[in-house]
């Protein structure tokens, strides 16, 4: 296609259209409050809900707009989150907590879809599952495998390649499993309203006020700020692919990964019947995943993945994904993108979310690109722990959380990764 973009094409995310990002806070810094939360999307947000509703005087900094981050830019899907196996997990820490791991990542599913019913929350929520499609015959013998030694009922079901059709309108898939009750929200409107929920329950909320350092005393903690000095007597840090060196520790276990999504312009109603007649969220087995959904009112299709070696702008990788959504489903081989723009994944080395604390500095974080339901059901365990309503916020503060040799932030290993991934998915699927 010669003209890719629409006229009014725009490179920020499609869901700020609906629910633009706060207006920068003006706000006074407090000097002093019982709880200091460092970022503003969905962990800290949550967190903020259960400190300040037990009475805690609670204050959220972030560096830059209220939900500017990843919050704001993910697609939209809400799955258990859990990306290793039951069997790998059994294999690494024994039946009983594999067990519980597994149990979290439903736990997370059942939050959300209670917390929004719950508290009101506009957000087009929507039960409507999510199809997994594997990429190649080898993909769809090991989802069926995996299905059966999963140890957590869940009503997925498999499709064959003979049935796909009833899924999706392409022929690229061997099949996959079909999770039922997997959702999507509209991610900005649903930190929008995550946000008016904190503020009302007590919430100091100050944007635009990057933390240069944390300090521990006898006592509390001294965080400093560009706008002063806080002290605090717990911290939550909630920063995920964001943190930076905010805290070393933190920085060698994170690894900051750049994914990519475009919109699409309008599709015709019966096209879009056709290519995706259930309405479910969608992703695939390649190492290398793509993510992809329709728009909430079924009008254009979100279209999401890993597609440059190195972090790019989003006009550059808009072309790639667009190359992709129509090798997958040629009839959108005319339609024009609208947004195109990108975020930062928080990934980990075990690819698994970790929370806990380290010395005193509480934290969850390492989503790994799904992390609507569970930073959600993470930020509310770890609210809980800090306000003193549990011991501990998950099964997750009992996985190690580690890093590797010569990892300091900086992931140097990205590049040659994405490209043996690449030729795996090609060649081996």
């Amino acid at each position: 296609m010669t003209n890719l973009f629409t006229d009014d094409f725009k490179p920020t995310p499609y869901w700020w259209d609906a629910a633009p990002l706060a207006p920068a806070s003006d706000a006074s810094l407090p000097t002093k409050t019982d709880v200091l939360i460092i970022g503003s999307g969905y962990t800290g947000l949550h967190a903020a809900i259960q400190t300040a509703r037990a009475g805690l005087s609670t204050l959220i900094v972030d560096a830059n707009d209220c939900g500017y981050g990843a919050s704001t830019r993910n697609g939209g899907q809400v799955s258990t989150s859990i990306k290793p196996s039951y069997d790998k997990l059994k294999h690494q820490f024994g039946a009983e907590l594999a067990c519980n791991i597994m149990a979290e990542g439903q736990a997370s599913l059942d939050y959300i879809k209670s917390f929004i019913a719950a508290e009101n929350v506009e957000c087009d929520y929507q039960p409507c599952g999510r199809f997994h499609g594997a990429h190649s015959k080898s993909a769809f013998e090991k989802l069926q495998r995996t299905l059966d030694a999963s140890k957590i009922k869940t009503d997925a079901f498999v499709v064959s390649k003979h049935d796909l059709s009833s899924e999706l309108g392409t022929d690229v898939y061997h099949g996959g499993v079909v999770y039922p009750h997997h959702a999507s929200v509209h991610p900005a409107k649903y930190h929008q309203s995550l946000r008016n929920i904190a503020t009302n329950a007590g919430t100091h909320l100050v944007s635009f006020c990057p933390v240069t350092a944390i300090d521990r005393t006898a006592n509390c903690f001294s965080v400093t700020t560009k706008r002063g000095t806080i002290t605090a007597d717990q911290v939550i840090l909630a920063t995920n692919g964001y943190s930076g060196g905010l805290s070393n520790w933190h920085q060698r276990r994170v690894i900051p990964i750049g994914s990519y999504i475009i919109a699409t312009d309008e599709i015709p109603t019966s096209v879009m019947d056709e290519i995706m007649p259930t309405n479910r969220v969608l992703s695939d087995t390649r190492k290398l995943v793509y993510y992809y959904r329709p728009s909430p009112d079924r009008k254009r299709i979100l279209f999401g993945g890993r597609v440059s070696l190195s972090e790019t702008d989003p006009k550059k990788s808009a072309p790639k994904l667009h190359q992709e959504l129509t090798r997958i489903f040629p009839q959108l081989l005319g339609v024009k993108v609208s947004h195109s723009w990108t975020g930062k994944v928080g990934y980990t080395f075990d690819s698994m979310m970790h929370t806990g604390n380290d010395r005193g500095l509480h934290f969850a974080m390492g989503y790994c690109g799904s992390g609507v339901g569970m930073a959600s059901y993470l930020g509310m365990r770890i609210g809980q722990t800090v306000a003193g309503l549990r011991d501990k916020a998950s099964a997750f503060d009992d996985v190690p959380f580690r890093t590797r040799p010569y990892y300091f932030g900086h992931p140097w290993f990205l590049v040659p990764s994405v490209m043996a991934y690449r030729l795996r998915d090609r060649l081996w699927g």
